[in-house]
């Protein structure tokens, strides 16, 4: 059986998540609902969020859902919608603007399709890779020629003391590096945020060092449909199983990778 039209999946999904946006403005600031790793957590909205847009895609698309919060169908599945019901969280439940719902499609593990929602700005944007990336349904340029030093960049957030994957004092070394050729970097602490922002040119990179697969789905989509190159912090192409994620204009980008190649291993930090 062939493969559903892209487009036409892009058009459901986007009346889905304008439904969703409802109720995400509406629950503005809610509170901890459920405690998660480490100081991490989930808001009410978060769950129920979740659960309309999975039971919304399933019935109208026929095509199993992926969520942050509460799992679903498997990645590795030929089609799969991978959702992330509230990026930046932390931002949402503080009252902050920089908060957003994403929808990334994915085919055989390749994304295929992006849907990025920040309802407090009404900006969505969406794009099929291989075509363009549109902002509130206009079409966007592809992305051009940039240089590090005349971009905005954004940043995942740090734990001077964390010694996880990426140790904070390795984060502080690549952020010391990065500021010697960009003094604009930016903490958005919306790994979806930097990368739709990213995809439509307004930042000229994003770097995450986080690894999950519902952060990173739809800003891929996104930056590659505009023209954007996405790897990990190795300059691996990105996969779902990638540990980090750097996008941006093509130049950028590589200019970010010199500077991650320039600080040595994560290692040497712990």
């Amino acid at each position: 059986m062939a493969d559903p039209d892209l487009d036409a999946l892009v058009r459901v999904a986007t009346t889905i998540l304008d439904d969703a946006a409802h109720p995400f403005v509406a629950g503005h600031r809610a509170q901890s609902a459920v405690a998660k790793k480490g100081d991490d957590f989930a808001t009410e909205v978060d769950l129920a969020i979740e659960r309309q847009v999975v039971a919304a895609l399933e019935s109208a698309t026929g095509i199993g859902v992926h969520g942050e919060e509460f799992g679903g169908a498997d990645i590795d599945s030929h089609l799969v919608w991978v959702l992330d019901p509230i990026d930046g969280t932390f931002n949402y439940a503080a009252g902050l603007p920089t908060a957003a719902i994403l929808l990334g499609l994915l085919r055989d593990g390749e994304p295929v399709a992006g849907l990025t929602w920040l309802p407090f700005t009404d900006q969505r944007y969406t794009a099929v890779v291989g075509k363009p990336l549109y902002v509130n349904g206009v079409e966007q340029p592809s992305l051009g020629s940039a240089n590090l030093s005349e971009c905005i960049v954004g940043s995942g957030t740090f734990n001077i003391a964390s010694r996880g994957r990426f140790p904070g004092p390795y984060r502080v070394a690549f952020l010391e590096k990065l500021s010697r050729k960009c003094s604009r970097i930016r903490m958005h602490g919306a790994t979806g945020v930097d990368f739709a922002y990213a995809a439509a040119g307004v930042l000229g990179g994003a770097i995450s060092f986080g690894h999950h697969v519902w952060d990173h789905a739809a800003g891929v989509a996104l930056v590659r449909a505009a023209g954007g190159v996405v790897t990990d912090l190795a300059g691996e192409r990105w996969t779902p199983s990638s540990l980090s994620a750097v996008g941006g204009a093509p130049d950028v980008h590589a200019e970010i990778l010199e500077i991650v190649a320039s600080i040595g291993s994560p290692e040497d930090y712990r």
